[in-house]
């Protein structure tokens, strides 16, 4: 999935492609894609800099982070990534700019499109993934999923520091 960058010429070429999932999809992510993924961007070209801005769409599976049910989820990012080429040699120390946080180096004359999509759907990724906005989670003593229903467990906790004190 290489996005070969010397066929570009015109200051901006719209490209749209459909990925199937085990094109992007990596073994060990945190997510598993579970639709094909829709690319739809403009690539702007200055040289030999390059711009990718346009919108990533396509279904995300994520286990709950309460209960830890898988739940699928709909994906969709806008971005705008600027490419510069990669220098060889000492680039010497500078300080970083704000430009430079969305700016990224290919080599080869080409950008791994399964790279930078992967990138985008962690950035847009939920830090804790739910279910649903009231997902009661597992029951912390037997581990009774609470969604699907009550467990026989007591809710009521004694601290056994304190158990000495009952008897006065």
């Amino acid at each position: 999935m290489r996005l070969d960058l010397t066929r570009y010429r015109q200051p901006t070429t719209p490209f749209a492609r459909t990925f199937a999932p085990e094109e992007v999809t990596q073994d060990g992510e945190a997510y598993r894609i579970v639709a094909p993924v829709d690319l739809h961007m403009d690539v702007h070209k200055d040289r030999s800099r390059f711009r990718l801005a346009g919108t990533a769409r396509t279904e995300l599976e994520l286990d709950c982070s309460r209960c830890l049910e898988p739940f699928r989820e709909p994906f969709e990012a806008s971005f705008d990534q600027r490419y510069v080429p990669a220098v060889s040699g000492p680039g010497g120390e500078r300080e970083v700019s704000e430009e430079d946080l969305d700016t990224s180096v290919y080599r080869d004359d080409g950008i791994d499109l399964g790279e930078m999509l992967r990138e985008q759907i962690y950035l847009a990724l939920p830090m804790k993934p739910l279910c649903r906005e009231d997902c009661a989670g597992l029951c912390p003593r037997c581990g009774t999923n609470l969604n699907a229903g009550a467990c026989g467990c007591t809710t009521a906790w004694e601290d056994p520091r304190l158990a000495p004190l009952r008897t006065l």
